[in-house]
């Protein structure tokens, strides 16, 4: 089957179309024909072997990491889903390879997709959505009435938790350029600060929660808009000592993952508020759960541009050189 791959970890030079094996479909696989899949940050960044001490993959390796698709057949324990429906998901972290024509995912990462969306918008989600879950409803246990502060609130990532943070009942503030503010509060946001020209750590006190998906100088200035015993949970920053141990990283990884994260872990105790890393991970309980809203029209997909699939690679491009203007950017077969 045609897929694109990463051959060596690098520049985009390393990624190739070729192909691929059939996928290997087990007794509680579900074989999916991909019909469209969506453009993260996370594709570039396995290509460019950043998370490669983390999470170490065999090259050659298929990229891509969410989809929506259409079941061709299932394993021989496979009791949810059968052939001809329509699904979507995050694959688990160890069976990647969704800029593909079919993919072999566990019945248990997998969710029928949601009946109000296409399957381009249907492909958009996964990933950022359950991102979105398990930062604000697993780890933060977000209430009604507290204040949430949502980083690049117009993009994929953001898009999506503005919305899951309002449906929770919270405050919503969130950064976002000047042309993308009207953007941002049409999908709820209470506030939007331009970080063009404000800084958001001037504005903004007394929050519950932030979420940080820039990293850098944005993930130091968050720690001070909490108040006492709030919490960072960032996709950008370092990764620190649960994670390690989440993934299953030996001792020398799991100590290497700790003196990346110290520093920002003494200054969130200094302030008393705790900073945490999420990696996220495969559901297809959750995805459930964000389908009920999505069908409620609760959260709503942000697209910013469609390739053909025989463009993943000018798509890939197109994200990392940040010409999205807002939401995701996908790959589509149809």
């Amino acid at each position: 089957m045609k897929a694109f791959m990463v051959e060596k970890y690098g520049d985009p030079a390393t990624v190739r179309a070729g192909d691929a094996p059939e996928p290997q479909v087990g007794a509680e696989d579900v074989l999916v024909r991909i019909d469209a899949a969506s453009v993260n940050p996370l594709d570039y960044k396995i290509r460019k072997g950043e998370l490669k001490a983390i999470v170490p993959y065999r090259l050659p390796l298929v990229l891509g990491n969410d989809f929506a698709g259409t079941v061709v057949r299932v394993g021989s324990s496979v009791t949810r889903f059968s052939a001809g429906d329509e699904v979507y998901a995050r694959p688990d972290k160890d069976r990647i390879g969704t800029f593909a024509e079919r993919i072999a995912v566990h019945q248990n990462d997998l969710a029928l997709k949601p009946a109000t969306l296409t399957t381009t918008e249907a492909a958009s989600l996964p990933l950022v959505a359950l991102t979105a879950w398990q930062a604000l409803v697993e780890r933060a246990n977000v209430q009604p009435g507290q204040k949430v502060l949502i980083h690049a609130g117009a993009g994929g990532l953001g898009s999506i938790a503005i919305q899951l943070a309002k449906s929770l009942g919270a405050h919503v503030a969130a950064t976002a350029s000047t042309a993308k503010v009207g953007l941002v509060k049409e999908l709820g946001a209470d506030e939007v600060i331009d970080y063009r020209t404000q800084d958001f750590s001037e504005v903004l006190h007394g929050y519950d929660v932030v979420l940080d998906s820039l990293g850098g100088e944005t993930l130091d200035k968050s720690l001070r808009v909490l108040k006492p015993g709030g919490q960072v949970i960032s996709v950008a920053g370092p990764p620190d000592p649960a994670t390690g141990v989440e993934l299953g990283a030996n001792a020398v990884m799991r100590l290497g993952v700790a003196v990346l994260s110290a520093k920002v872990r003494r200054q969130a105790k200094s302030l008393g508020v705790t900073y945490s890393f999420l990696f996220m991970k495969a559901s297809g309980d959750q995805l459930r759960e964000l389908t009920a809203l999505i069908d409620a029209g609760q959260i709503r997909p942000v697209v910013d541009r469609v390739f053909p699939f025989d463009e993943t690679l000018q798509a890939m491009e197109y994200v990392e050189k940040g010409r999205a203007k807002a939401g995701k950017v996908v790959v589509s077969r149809t």
